[in-house]
């Protein structure tokens, strides 16, 4: 079954599978700025979101957006000051810090850990032999 829908970009159809809703026309189109980005910053390591959007004829929006992905990383001594969404302690890329993404996955593997349990626990109490007493009864006649 195809999934016909329109690029978010370009606007034109294609066949959607997964992902933003982007052409491959337009990925590829994006990827080439994301190369052009960073060897601009290869090539420039000081420079500011700004410098890099006007230098690079590409939005910040799109720059924050690699960033996030933690597809751009920053050196220390870089302009640009991203904070971890959580504790506010400076980071290179993404959202998190190292000891905030290390909090978020033990959260949601102890999470796991006990929905299994209680699975486990529910699936064993099924299983469980009933007691002979528990079935059907017949009276004495």
């Amino acid at each position: 079954m195809s999934n016909i829908r329109n690029c978010s970009r370009c606007g034109k159809m294609f066949n959607y599978v997964v992902g933003e809703v982007i052409c491959d026309n337009c990925k590829k189109e994006i990827e080439e700025k994301f190369q052009q980005v960073k060897k601009y910053i290869e090539e420039n390591p000081g420079s500011r979101l700004k410098q890099i959007s006007e230098q690079c004829e590409v939005s910040t929006k799109q720059l924050k957006k690699w960033i996030l992905e933690e597809r751009l990383i920053f050196a220390e001594n870089s302009p640009i000051q991203i904070t971890c969404e959580n504790c506010g302690t400076r980071i290179a890329t993404g959202r998190l810090c190292a000891k905030c993404k290390a909090t978020v996955t033990n959260a949601l593997s102890n999470t796991v850990k006990e929905r299994q349990q209680a699975l486990a626990a529910e699936i064993a109490k099924k299983q469980t032999p009933k007691k002979p007493d528990a079935g059907m009864k017949f009276l004495k006649t």
